[in-house]
């Protein structure tokens, strides 16, 4: 079995998800069966990816594994379904908010919160109180229609216990939060109860769970033909645990960005936070996956590992795209796009302020960027933004959209595809973009879009920083249209280099090296324990 470990998958997600939908298609397609592996839990994980097109057979969560709901049958739970254990209630629905407020006479038992995500009014969430009007606990149910995990309150308002259930509504998993020695109210503990013995397990650690989770999927999907393999998408919730299994698997790192905190230096810039613990146990994986040659270089000059490095692209275009008309650029907006967080490293403001440099020489430019907000760091992301629309009066001309599931459209109606990120892994939307025939203008960032573009075939490749730069190409491209028609073409051919027939290679390569793991499978002791076997 493949299994591609991440932590959760929602509404809006980021690269490396829509990276995992597009591996998860290459592998059906090649009837290569896998798994979509996720720990953290998720009452919304079934509803998101099916409306995606993975199954549930495609899906692996580890609350679902202990809780026996991998699949389960999808039942519509509404407030009125809910057993209170008395009589003569009351329910009103809030006229503002998606829930109901539970009385017995006038004593309020319960608010009852459901899911918006359809019209059929699915309980989420029943807040539950005692007779004195302090909330005592939090009953969650999973989008299909059964409890899943209930939350105990302290007296101080905090959550002191937390229990999940299986589909029958038996507790399996517990996670106890405590007061330590310093006043910190913090998680102290998990506790496990086996699905096919009477053991209970005790966990200090999320990742101890985890690791025991990883364990039991690795002896579940035994092969003695070929080993299983686990491929670490998120590396903050698996790198410890994923080193220390017990049996045999082939265990891959994959880098998704760029491995040094400054991309620009990779050589000597201190690590990059979430893979500093994997690289430096590198040489405990068997491979490490990076999107390009690029990175796969630096990564072997910087720490020299004895695994084995591959290169496989995480975006790979569709036959249907490849082979699809052309739009020419005569056809198109006179419009720069950008499909991304609205984040900080993304650095949007770059764009806006050359284009209100070039603005004198090309008026009618305007720029629409589609993506969720990300407020960190006091909506540092959304001032720069605004502050570089102010200073050049682009207010007309700058125009900021939720994020869109297809944008497919959009890239087919714009000319520009630019990109100013601090760095990248790979960078999907601009792979998109180039595929539909945009020119791409792109800082010289690390890793990805220096690979994507080829500079003065599709597109240009701007000294990094450099904003003036970047104003000047777009005063060349907007003023040319025979130039930009030329890029236009060329994106489309070089799109090719990235075609599911040679991504489908690149794995084809990784598959073949694990065929040749050494599979030693180390049995546990099972006769002369008597009652003390208990797992």
């Amino acid at each position: 079995m493949k299994f591609f470990i991440n932590s959760s998958f929602n509404e809006q997600n980021s690269g490396i998800e829509h990276a995992q939908l597009k591996r998860a298609k290459l592998f059906r397609d090649h009837k290569e069966t896998f798994k979509l592996v996720f720990r953290d839990w998720n009452p919304r994980l079934h509803y998101y990816l099916n409306s995606v097109g993975i199954s549930d057979s495609e899906t692996l969560n580890m609350f679902d594994y202990f809780q026996k709901a991998e699949s389960v049958t999808d039942r519509i739970l509404q407030a009125k379904d809910l057993d209170f254990g008395l009589q003569n209630l009351t329910y009103i629905k809030d006229d503002n908010l998606p829930l109901y407020l539970v009385f017995q006479g006038e004593s309020l038992l319960a608010r009852v919160r459901y899911f918006l995500e359809d019209s059929n009014e699915r309980v989420s969430m029943t807040e539950l109180f005692d007779g004195f009007g302090n909330l005592y606990r939090v009953n969650h149910y999973d989008f299909r229609g059964f409890l899943s995990l209930s939350q105990w309150y302290t007296p101080d308002n905090k959550v002191g216990t937390e229990i999940w259930y299986d589909y029958s509504g038996k507790p399996v998993l517990e996670a106890f939060n405590r007061y330590n020695g310093q006043g910190e109210f913090l998680q102290a503990g998990w506790r496990l109860t086996a699905a096919t013995s009477p053991a209970i397990y005790s966990f200090s650690t999320l990742d101890e769970l985890t690791q025991h989770f990883f364990n039991l999927i690795n002896t579940d999907y035994w092969s003695e033909i070929e080993p299983n393999i686990f491929v670490l998408d998120r590396t903050h919730l698996g790198d410890w645990s994923l080193l220390s299994l017990e049996q045999p698997a082939y265990t891959a790192l994959h880098l998704h960005n760029s491995h040094a905190g400054d991309a620009q230096n990779p050589m000597h810039s201190v690590l990059n936070n979430f893979y500093e613990y994997s690289l430096s146990n590198a040489n405990q994986y068997d491979a490490i996956i990076s999107a390009t040659e690029k990175q796969s270089h630096d990564v072997a000059e910087r720490f020299a590992p004895t695994c084995k490095l591959f290169t496989i692209p995480v975006g790979m275009v569709d036959k249907e795209i490849l082979n699809s008309p052309h739009v020419p650029i005569s056809e198109r907006s006179m419009n720069i796009l950008m499909t991304c967080r609205i984040a900080p490293e993304k650095r949007i403001d770059h764009v806006i302020r050359a284009i209100g440099l070039a603005q004198a020489t090309v008026p009618n430019l305007t720029l629409d960027v589609y993506g969720y907000v990300d407020h960190r760091d006091d909506d540092e992301a959304l001032k720069a933004i605004n502050a570089a629309i102010s200073e050049f009066n682009l207010q007309n001309k700058v125009k900021l959209h939720d994020y869109v599931d297809n944008v497919t459209a959009l890239q087919k109606d714009a000319q520009v595809y630019a990109l100013t990120s601090v760095m990248e892994g790979f960078n999907l939307s601009l792979l998109e973009a180039l595929s539909n025939g945009m020119v791409g203008v792109t800082y010289d960032v690390n890793y990805g879009p220096n690979e994507l573009i080829i500079d003065g075939e599709n597109g240009f490749i701007i000294p990094f920083d450099d904003i003036q730069g970047l104003a000047n190409k777009f005063i060349t491209l907007f003023n040319d249209p025979a130039l930009l028609q030329t890029m236009s073409e060329h994106s489309y051919k070089l799109s090719e280099r990235y075609s599911e027939e040679n991504v489908w290679k690149a794995w084809q390569d990784l598959i073949e090296d694990a065929k040749h793991k050494d599979l030693s499978f180390t049995h546990k002791v099972t006769k002369g324990l008597g009652n003390q076997l208990l797992s």
